[in-house]
């Protein structure tokens, strides 16, 4: 069986590791979530890891989903440790960027977007930390689309939302990211999930998901949409 690799990268502290705990426990790979503040997260398995609270060296978990294996590969975020990261980068399939709600771009998340653009990686993007934001539902969706139109203008206008609403605006949105597509959405009104899976491989789209690792919120939105729009690696 074939295995599709998936790197979690982000600048530091935006909470990578705790997405991939979190991951790891949702697709049952752990039993019990650690926590990198709590010294026991599981990809974190060297004392000065532990110790710093951060990741020095790639690590690498198996996690089934739909009947599907995937090699999940946490890679380091603080920049002290880039070559070991840019190492990782030659075998990933797709990468996932976890980005800090509360920081947004910062300037390692650009240096990390240059890189996945250079080696041709299809990305994920999870927004991380928005249980930070209080507020009322208006006003947690108003900072989201704010968050949203951000990672449009410092990374790509292809970033789109893929955790919101998939109303017309949407798959308008969706469609014009490829003409074909555009073309059978203006025929159909409708994107193929086939269609979508394509847009990703081929980087013409950037799929988002907004919540929070550390309470599990959108996380399982976030991996239904990974499930869904990964292609099976082909040889």
């Amino acid at each position: 069986m074939s295995k599709t690799v998936l790197g979690i990268l982000a600048h530091v502290d935006a909470g990578k590791t705790t997405l991939s705990e979190s991951i790891l426990y949702l697709t049952g790979s752990i039993r019990k979530l650690g926590r990198v503040d709590n010294k026991d997260a599981f990809l974190d398995t060297y004392s000065l890891e532990r110790e710093r609270g951060i990741t020095i060296f790639s690590k690498q978990a198996e996690i089934e989903m739909r009947g599907r294996s995937y090699t999940l590969l946490d890679t380091p975020g603080h920049v002290d440790f880039s070559a070991e990261m840019e190492r990782t980068l030659q075998v990933l399939d797709y990468a996932v960027l976890v980005i800090n709600g509360a920081d947004g771009v910062q300037g390692h998340t650009r240096t990390l977007w240059r890189l996945l653009e250079r080696y041709q990686i299809p990305v994920f993007l999870f927004i991380n930390k928005m249980d930070q934001f209080k507020g009322n539902d208006e006003e947690k969706q108003e900072e989201q689309e704010r968050l949203l139109a951000s990672l449009q203008k410092e990374l790509s206008t292809s970033c789109l939302d893929f955790g919101g609403e998939w109303d017309a605006a949407f798959l308008e949105n969706l469609a014009l990211c490829e003409e074909e597509v555009l073309e059978h959405y203006l025929e159909s009104g409708e994107v193929e999930e086939a269609d979508i899976v394509k847009m990703v491989a081929q980087r013409k789209v950037f799929p988002c998901y907004f919540g929070s690792a550390l309470k599990e919120e959108g996380v399982d939105k976030f991996l239904k949409g990974v499930e869904t729009y990964t292609a099976e690696r082909k040889y």
